[in-house]
Parts: structure tokens; sequence; C-alpha cells
């Protein structure tokens, strides 16, 4: 069975762990923050690594990098994939990344295939947003989520379409800016998992991220309608 642990100390993690679950067998782990300023003074409980151990892939959403850093040396090599969620510094996110199986998004919502089979699995149904749109005629029947952020705001996004266009014509230069603008409604933490991070620029990544699944999908639609219309 394909396996996702979620590893955090608080703040973050658990819409993550709410819209992945959904796909995966997930668990939920929450570590005390470190007390120490040392790093071989920070103890994960022997329930805790037993959780960890074994999965397929590892999500830390931990703030303090002391024990971010524990985390991937203590299960690189006990996991298939490590996915850093929060980290602070391009030389943290370079010490990081210099083990082969760990990687570290700018925001969660951008990550998408890389080859491995373990880690295509797990984004072929979180990460970079990229949804479907099912037609009746030429007007909105349904939005189906192939593939969603992992905090949940595709959905939040597609459900907000769907109120708004189900059962009308698309509108190919609106509905995305409308999926973009929605999107900054939706209360993203992305910025605040990092530190000196630019909060706008995130949601607006975000937002663009979303605009661009909305339009590929509309265009898509419309490619599968008008090769409809050519066979009839």
């Amino acid at each position: 069975m394909f396996k996702v642990a979620i590893v955090t100390d608080g703040p973050y993690g658990d819409r993550a762990y709410d819209t992945i679950k959904k796909e995966f067998d997930t668990v939920f782990v929450e570590l005390e923050q470190p007390t120490s300023m040392f790093m071989d003074d920070i103890e994960i409980p022997e329930e805790d690594v037993k959780l960890i151990e074994g999965s397929n892939i590892l999500i830390t959403y931990t703030t303090p990098p002391d024990l971010t850093l524990e985390l991937v040396e203590r299960f690189v090599d006990k996991v298939d994939w490590i996915i850093v969620a929060a980290w602070r510094g391009d030389g943290f996110k370079n010490q990081l990344e210099a083990h082969h199986n760990v990687t570290c998004p700018y925001i969660m919502c951008e990550i998408e295939e890389n080859g491995n089979p373990i880690f295509d699995k797990f984004v072929s149904g979180i990460g970079k947003p990229k949804v479907v749109l099912k037609l009746d005629g030429n007007k909105l029947k349904d939005i189906v989520v192939l593939r969603s952020s992992p905090c949940g705001s595709t959905s939040f996004v597609a459900d907000f379409i769907k109120e708004n266009y189900l059962g009308k014509k698309l509108d190919p230069e609106n509905l995305p800016t409308e999926t973009g603008l929605k999107l900054q409604h939706y209360p993203c933490r992305a910025a605040k998992m990092r530190l000196f991070s630019d909060e706008e620029c995130k949601k607006e990544m975000a937002s663009e991220l979303h605009r661009d699944a909305f339009e590929e999908a509309i265009a898509f639609a419309h490619r599968t309608l008008e090769n409809r219309n050519l066979k009839i």
C-alpha cells in the first residue's frame, strides 16, 4: 500500500493531511518544537518513528531548521522521497537537496512529475493543479479535479466555478481570470512557511498555476468539442 507521512510541529500540514488522505494512506505526526539549541538533543518519540519509517513519501511541515534537518537525515534512507514543505534560505535548501531523494519546492502547488515512479505516483493526484471540464454540448456540466494542490485550494476554486458557470457556455477570457482571483480569497499559508518570503508573490504564483490549469482545461474541452463536431 502506498503510504504518506506528514510531520508537523504545529502550525502547518493539517490541510495537506485532509487533502492527501483522500488519495493515499496517510498518517499525521505532530512533534514538539525543540527546546534545545543543539541538534543532538532533538528526540523523536519511538512511536512516531515507527509511523514514519517505511513511508513512500515523507512531507515535513516543521519550521525549526534543526528539526527539519534531523528528520531528513534520520529518514532519508528509510523512505522513498522527502518533500520539505517549509524551509528557510537557499543555502539550507541546497544542503537538504544534496540528498538525491529530497526536494524543497518553492510552493507545494508547483510539484509535478520528475520521472521517478514513486514520486510520480504521488504527484499523479497531488501537486500542480490539473482539472478537466465536462461539457453538455458547449455548456459546462461538471469539473473533475485530476490533481489537487495539497492545501485543497483546487477544489475550493473548482466549486466556485461550478456555482457560477454550471449550465453556461465557457468563457475562455474571463473564466481563468476569475479562477485566479478566487484563489486570492483562499487562506493560503505558503508564504508563512518560509522566512523572508514575499507573501503576495507566492499568492500570485498559486493564482497563476490555477489560472493556467483552467486555461488548459478550456482549450482541451474546446478541441474535444470541435473534434466531436467534425466526426458528426
